[in-house]
């Protein structure tokens, strides 16, 4: 077993200062390894330990770690002495702007945040402020930030929060002390892929809009059924609610255009954030410009604010502008590249397992994946709560780890490709995850029995 001990004092040193010794608690587990350095597809700890990196920043650095031309952008826009002026237009924002509603055609207009968290916030304000209705529908096992309408049943323990209050609801199980009680009476929370329960609430609450990651990434990887989408996008027309796709993790990973483009489906507005500026702290908020002008409406009473001193910082739009221009250019092929790596990894995973008399199943989109201890593809995070064994999961990602493999160590965190990853990476993490099976496993398959 590996140990991490100047990580450990650098995090007791911490909790002297910082409350939980980290500035975001979401960044706390076990081990607490304290990361030094990054480049490409690895990263180093303070022990001076290498590690091949699947974790990425919570899948923020689809480039690799300090990709050297969106540095060089930012060490141009230093070099210019590109200003933050708090005051009048840039440039750099109206260049960011105009490329990514290119990028992105469900966008038709733009605003820039610092964190993905902020573009939610903003997208639910104005779904309030287009529609005069307050409820707002959020998804059982998806996160969509951490304010007062979405901090909720992340990755719950249904047996804590209870049956369903109604045929298609879900207790609010709240992430922090401090909502109040009347402000979460306004979120209702459904099982992913179930328009019924959709379809439950709407009847009875007059909801603004539903926000929900397109492919729910925060419990690993788990896909819309055939329809679902487009069930969702009928009802919010026909029933006057906004459709929010929150692609703070599918964006850009999964397509230059958002997974809406891969999708068929657009929604009202969309959400972006990690990927967008390949790490650099950026949130986006998109859509259709009759909503995206709320932010500007002619009566005050309808205008919905939004500020922010640090919003389109010129360092980071400049990051933004490199990795949204490295993306969509054909010399570098990003897309076909990490998919092809996504393919491989997702087909060694799939050989190593069926070696064994566990069940599992291989999550894949392109380049983001997750092993599930289960026998069966999850529909929602109820499937997952009640047949992935998270004790095995566990095990499983501390000794990736001690091998040299790294993912957060939480149960079905996705694993994230990076651009800069080669096919030589992916094939020692497979040498080495086959080591760690064989550790973990004792059954091993011949013909039809186990032995």
């Amino acid at each position: 077993m590996h140990n991490w001990p100047r990580s450990a004092k650098l995090l007791k040193n911490n909790e002297r200062w910082i409350p939980g010794g980290v500035v975001s608690l979401n960044r706390k587990c076990d081990p607490n390894i304290c990361f030094t350095r990054g480049e490409g597809a690895y990263v180093w700890d303070i022990e001076g330990n290498k590690y091949i990196d699947y974790q990425a920043g919570f899948a923020a650095a689809f480039l690799g770690h300090n990709d050297p031309d969106v540095n060089a952008a930012v060490r141009q826009a230093m070099d210019d002495n590109t200003v933050l002026m708090g005051a009048g237009p840039t440039d750099l924002e109206g260049q960011f702007a105009e490329l990514f509603c290119h990028c992105v055609p469900g966008a038709e207009a733009v605003q820039l945040t610092t964190t993905g968290s902020e573009a939610t916030y903003h997208a639910i304000r104005i779904s309030r402020a287009v529609t005069g209705r307050d409820h707002v529908i959020i998804m059982q096992g998806g996160y969509n930030g951490w304010h007062n309408d979405v901090a909720g049943n992340v990755i719950s323990n249904l047996a804590d929060i209870g049956p369903r209050v109604s045929p298609g609801e879900y207790p609010f199980d709240s992430l922090s002390a401090g909502i109040p009680v009347a402000h979460r009476s306004l979120v209702h929370v459904v099982n992913y892929n179930d328009l019924e329960s959709v379809e439950y609430i709407t009847k009875r609450y007059p909801v603004a809009c539903i926000i929900l990651e397109p492919i729910l990434q925060n419990i690993g990887i788990i896909k819309p059924l055939p329809g679902y989408l487009q069930g969702l996008r009928t009802m919010a027309d026909e029933k006057g609610f906004l459709l929010i796709f929150d692609e703070v993790k599918t964006g850009f990973r999964h397509a230059l255009g958002g997974y809406q483009s891969l999708c068929g489906v657009t929604p009202d507005l969309s959400t972006f954030g990690k990927a967008v500026a390949n790490g650099y702290p950026m949130g986006v908020i998109g859509g259709k410009k009759q909503y995206m002008d709320y932010f500007i409406h002619p009566e005050k009473s309808k205008r919905v604010l939004i500020a922010g001193t640090f919003n389109a910082h010129p360092f980071i739009t400049a990051a933004a502008i490199a990795t949204l221009r490295k993306l969509s250019s054909a010399e570098y092929g990003v897309y076909q590249h990490v998919n092809e790596l996504g393919l491989i990894m997702e087909n060694g995973l799939n050989t190593i397992f069926s070696e064994y008399d566990q069940p599992f199943y291989i999550a894949r989109q392109g380049s983001a994946f997750c092993v599930y201890f289960m026998d069966y593809m999850p529909r929602d995070f109820h499937d997952v709560a009640q047949h992935h064994n998270f004790e095995l999961d566990k095990a499983y990602r501390l000794k990736l780890i001690e091998n040299g493999i790294f993912n957060f160590p939480l149960p079905i965190k996705q694993g994230s490709i990076s651009f800069a990853h080669h096919k030589k990476d992916i094939e020692v993490t497979l040498e080495r995850t086959r080591e760690v099976v064989a550790h973990l496993f004792r059954n091993k398959k011949t013909g039809n029995r186990s032995v």
